[in-house]
């Protein structure tokens, strides 16, 4: 990689890294990517509001290549002293977006100046933590026909700019689901004039356990309770209206599917037994992320030829991923490069993106086009 470009999409990540947004907010960071692009290449820009993606033109006849990058930051304060720390208050880029976009940024400096033999779509998408992103992205791959799409993600306790893969599931599907129930108010000192879901709400935590339990699933399958809200701070009355939150997660979408119709025909049959209104509704729906292996194999041919160490991945990541959607209608992968193994971990306030790695994102995106 050109040491210019090089120096050039560090100063843009702390620029980024400055000015974080949250998702479906980030407004400011689409502009900026933009007007970088346009100031320091060719490629033709195509604005589609929240999101944008650049093409490099090779010709007719050529396969159509895409790499995606995501932008939108997390509601976290930035605490560690950096030149370039966050300059808004509860917000900060602790998962590397600003890294990731940097490299894609990278590679379309790369490409312009130098070509590339396929046509190129730099894809810049918004809202990935809240898995909304990659579902409004997704119809840029039918409008333009792409073969294949790609994109890294950084990672801690991996060694640093080592590359890591994984055939198949790379990451499980998850949603967040919101369990309303209601009764009707009763004195404290006369519960049973009322009718309080704490009872109910009780019972389906409860039932966590047996739903994604190794031997009633095929793969793994995890429950989380986020959040329990039940009732008033008031003694002097028993509870009638109440909140759960849970996140499910599974390694195969289809057992994901299976723990919310269990949850969900238990809450309505504790509903039902206790005169209960029931409200259920979803949030964070991200599918299940799954490497097409001729895909993966390119990645591991890149990194032989150039030299950078490889590392097979034995699980996928129980975290989810929105570039599920992608690879659900073209092939394509995600690898992963190590941050270092002792490395603070993202989504936590120690961390800051690795500038490290910047350079090997950038030279195995361009792998992929050689």
């Amino acid at each position: 990689m050109e040491i210019k470009n090089l120096e050039l999409i560090k100063t843009l990540r702390h620029e980024l890294h400055q000015h974080p947004e949250l998702s479906n907010e980030e407004k400011w960071t689409k502009q900026h990517i933009m007007n970088f692009l346009a100031s320091n290449t060719k490629l033709t820009l195509i604005d589609k509001g929240k999101w944008f993606y650049a093409i490099y033109h090779a010709g007719e006849n050529r396969k159509n290549i895409a790499f995606r990058a995501d932008f939108d930051a997390l509601p976290i304060d930035e605490t560690i002293n950096l030149p370039y720390a966050s300059q808004f208050p509860g917000v900060s880029h602790k998962c590397g977006h600003d890294g990731h976009t940097a490299s894609l940024c990278g590679l379309a400096l790369e490409v312009d100046q130098k070509g590339a033999k396929e046509n190129v779509y730099f894809l810049f998408q918004h809202a990935e933590e809240i898995g909304e992103g990659a579902a409004e992205c997704v119809t840029m791959l039918d409008e333009h026909g792409i073969d294949e799409i790609y994109a890294y993600h950084n990672m801690s306790d991996m060694e640093e700019n080592a590359v890591y893969i994984i055939d198949g599931t790379a990451h499980f599907a998850s949603k967040g689901m919101i369990i309303t129930l209601e009764g009707e108010p009763a004195h404290a000192s006369q519960p049973e004039n009322g009718k309080n879901p704490a009872y109910a709400f009780a019972q389906i935590i409860n039932s966590i356990g047996t739903f994604s339990a190794p031997e009633n699933n095929k793969g793994d399958v995890v429950c989380t309770v986020i959040h329990v809200n039940i009732g008033e701070k008031a003694f002097g009355i028993a509870a009638s209206k109440g909140e759960l939150l849970l996140t499910l997660r599974a390694l195969y979408e289809s057992e994901l599917q299976i723990l919310q119709q269990n949850i969900k025909q238990l809450a309505e049959r504790l509903a039902k037994s206790y005169g209960l209104k029931l409200m259920i509704s979803y949030n964070d729906l991200f599918p299940e992320t799954v490497n097409h292996k001729e895909s993966s194999d390119k990645i591991r041919t890149v990194c032989m030829k150039k030299e950078i160490p490889l590392v097979e991945m034995k699980n996928a990541f129980r975290a989810s991923e929105d570039f599920g959607h992608y690879v659900k209608k073209t092939k394509g992968a995600i690898f992963y490069i190590g941050n270092g193994i002792k490395y603070p971990q993202i989504h936590t306030k120690d961390y800051d993106f690795n500038d490290h790695i910047l350079e090997t994102s950038v030279e195995m995106f361009k792998g992929l086009l050689e």
